[in-house]
């Protein structure tokens, strides 16, 4: 991934965390929950495009 992908993977995972501590704070289930899912959606969307870029079987050898 590039620099750019990479900043906006971490971005969104940084709004994600930030949304379930303000959640917390505040006593919002909903905003946690959300933030749960920015979180996790992130880490899947980044997830499945590295696999796809380098492929399922991709060895580091």
């Amino acid at each position: 991934m590039t620099w750019v992908r990479w900043s906006l993977t971490l971005a969104g995972i940084v709004v994600g965390v930030a949304a379930v501590i303000a959640g917390g704070a505040d006593d919002s289930p909903g905003l946690q929950g959300l933030g749960l899912l920015l979180v996790l959606g992130t880490i899947a969307a980044a997830v499945r495009a590295r696999r796809r870029r380098w492929g399922p079987h991709h060895s580091r050898d």
